[in-house]
């Protein structure tokens, strides 16, 4: 299975590594059609948890995860950005305070202060903010000046030779300028899905459905340990098996993935941290007679201090 080895490690990972503080980093809150956020899934159901306005929007977070590691400061995702045009960003409907740069600065940091943007895949609305304008708005460049781009070869590839359903999400203005800038950089990939004991200070569990090769960080940290969620689940409302994204590439994968990962953790008491959900950062899971179902909901500060 995907993670069961990992509570092996978790007593020698609480004495001996190095101290390592999380953050939650708001990057923004947009909206997206409900009905392509659950797929086949009936409004009548979703909508109990995840409310539609009267165009049928959902509420969508842009939730990043900030990791001090010793001299490294590793941002999980960056956001949509600013750098898009307001008919690009009229499909979106931002809303909210929410802003990168200023969630950074109430943790006492700044974009140059970050030494890894981890990339969980490659749609614009989780690397979005890795590129800007530059000074004279005639072309972009790397928000992050002082930082390596993340991703993996597979991916990599995937997103700039995309497929015609996905190629509105791979944006070349996204893409390109992490290369040409000479930041970008390859996870190594196995044949297993769980890369473990990776160069971040967490282990990375590869997943496929959604789109090919996506990353979720897993994180031993305190006496926890947390899932970044990204796109296998999206928000609380789509914990159940059955409810998958219309964005999904593979679906009928999507429900494989979830099935094993739902369950090791229900059985083992992970933390679930939610980029996408705009009300709720963090939860744990229970099996029920109706398979693995929400357990209970925490803020960040909630649980870790």
């Amino acid at each position: 299975m995907f993670l069961k080895q990992l509570h092996l490690s978790l007593l020698f990972c609480m004495t001996f590594c190095p101290l390592m503080k999380l953050y939650p980093v708001e990057a923004g809150n947009f909206k997206l059609d409900g009905g392509a956020m659950f797929g086949v899934v009936p409004k009548t159901l979703w909508n109990k948890t995840n409310p539609a306005d009267a165009n049928n929007l959902i509420d969508i977070a842009a939730r990043c995860l900030l990791i001090e590691d010793g001299g490294r400061l590793i941002l999980i995702d960056s956001g949509l950005g600013s750098k898009q045009s307001e008919k690009f960003f009229g499909h979106y409907h931002l809303w909210g305070p929410h802003h990168l740069d200023t969630s950074l600065e109430k943790l006492g940091f700044h974009r140059n202060d970050i030494t890894d943007v981890f990339l969980t895949h490659l749609h614009f609305d989780h690397c979005g903010g890795c590129i800007q304008w530059n000074n004279n708005r005639t072309g972009y460049e790397p928000a992050f000046k002082n930082a390596h781009f993340w991703t993996n070869e597979d991916h990599w590839k995937w997103a700039t030779q995309p497929n015609a359903r996905e190629k509105a999400s791979f944006l070349k203005e996204n893409l390109l300028p992490m290369h040409e800038s000479g930041q970008l950089k390859f996870v190594p990939q196995g044949k297993a899905p769980l890369l473990k004991d990776s160069e971040f200070g967490f282990d990375i569990l590869f997943v496929d459905g959604h789109t090919d090769k996506q990353m979720l960080p897993v994180i031993k940290y305190q006496d926890k340990i947390l899932v970044f969620c990204a796109d296998l689940i999206p928000t609380v409302g789509h914990i159940p098996l059955p409810y998958v994204m219309g964005y999904d590439t593979r679906p009928l994968l999507t429900l494989n993935e979830k099935e094993s990962f739902l369950n090791e953790a229900a059985a083992n008491n992970y933390m679930l941290f939610f980029e996408h959900d705009a009300h709720n950062q963090l939860c744990t899971l229970k099996n029920t007679e109706k398979g693995v179902r929400l357990d209970e909901i925490f803020t960040f500060d909630e649980i870790f201090k």
